[in-house]
């Protein structure tokens, strides 16, 4: 059975969308888990700020292929505007 408790980032929680990509494959998934919760953070915000269906489900695929590719956060992503200022 495959664990389906996936780590979250500091302010956004695992979008299902992006959950399964992530469960259908292992190499990503096991990226995912090896990034700090900060740069898991930022895919998601980066993943869920789109605003079309057709822009989410390609940035969802990128978040798995881009993993794989070691990128470690979005390129050329300001980093998430919902994390609390210090």
């Amino acid at each position: 059975m495959v664990n389906k408790n996936i780590s979250n980032g500091v302010v956004h929680e695992l979008p299902a969308d992006l959950k399964k990509a992530l469960l259908a494959n292992p190499k990503a998934l096991a990226k995912w888990e090896d990034i700090t919760p900060l740069s898991r953070n930022e895919w998601i915000c980066w993943t869920i700020s789109v605003k079309g269906a057709e822009t989410r489900a390609d940035h969802v695929k990128r978040v798995c292929s881009e993993l794989i590719d070691e990128m470690r956060r979005p390129c050329c992503w300001p980093g998430c505007p919902h994390r609390p200022k210090k």
